[in-house]
């Protein structure tokens, strides 16, 4: 494994194991599958709080096209940062399709506060080094969660917040990657409002909706057209 890609993926795996081993403790305990379909839905879905998302519906009941929908509404996110790397993926060939299956918040964070220096071909072979590994860490840490709840009987709670810790030292890097803070307090912003005007079904999605009209009236306000001294509009 290239060292650099394993430094930059670190919080990653600090965050993508624990936080695997919840969800593989989970599905052993919760639902009456077989152990290895733990590390299989990692490998096959990759969706963190969605696969443990559907480990509660599961067990309550839910059929699969509630769970299907529910977790498409979770990480319905995707669709609005995701569109920032189109360009970013363009002509990566055969490794386009795995870029765009295995982005998820973290691995997303680290593509684009990381530097970027060489060709747009390296860069894209380090982007997928970079995903590849992250998605390692999560069915490593499902494969042991699922071992874990097989054979051993503990006490669980609290382990899920490491999914928290990761996303507050993601968010940390973001802003200092930042040339202003200014997208993080509308990200805050959009939140609070969302919080206090939203169920908390539909929250998630409210807020992420509120900053994105607030982040592209920024960029329509800031690329507004101005006058020259001689008249002329730019």
């Amino acid at each position: 494994m290239n060292q650099s890609v394993f430094r930059l993926t670190l919080p990653i795996l600090f965050g993508y194991l624990p936080l695997g081993t919840a969800f593989g403790v989970l599905f052993t305990t919760q639902l009456d599958y077989p152990g290895w379909a733990a590390p299989l839905m990692g490998i096959l879905i990759y969706a963190g709080a969605g696969q443990i998302l559907s480990v509660s519906l599961l067990a309550a009941g839910a059929g699969l096209v509630e769970v299907a929908i529910a977790m498409f509404v979770l990480n319905a996110r995707h669709l609005f940062y995701g569109l920032s790397l189109l360009g970013r993926f363009r002509g990566a060939g055969w490794r386009k399709p795995y870029l765009i299956f295995g982005l998820t918040d973290e691995t997303y964070s680290l593509l684009t506060s990381r530097p970027r220096t060489g060709s747009v071909e390296d860069e894209q072979r380090r982007d997928f080094r970079i995903t590849a590994c992250n998605q390692a860490y999560w069915v490593v840490g499902c494969a042991l969660g699922a071992l874990l709840g097989r054979n051993l009987a503990f006490d669980s709670t609290g382990i899920d917040f490491a999914l928290v810790a990761l996303f507050l030292v993601l968010a940390i890097e973001q802003l200092r990657g930042l040339p202003s803070g200014g997208p993080v307090w509308l990200g805050i912003g959009a939140a609070g409002l969302a919080l206090l005007l939203l169920p908390p079904a539909h929250q998630l999605i409210g807020a992420i909706a509120l900053v994105t009209v607030a982040l592209l009236a920024q960029y329509r306000l800031g690329r507004a057209p101005t006058a020259d001294a001689s008249g002329e509009v730019r």
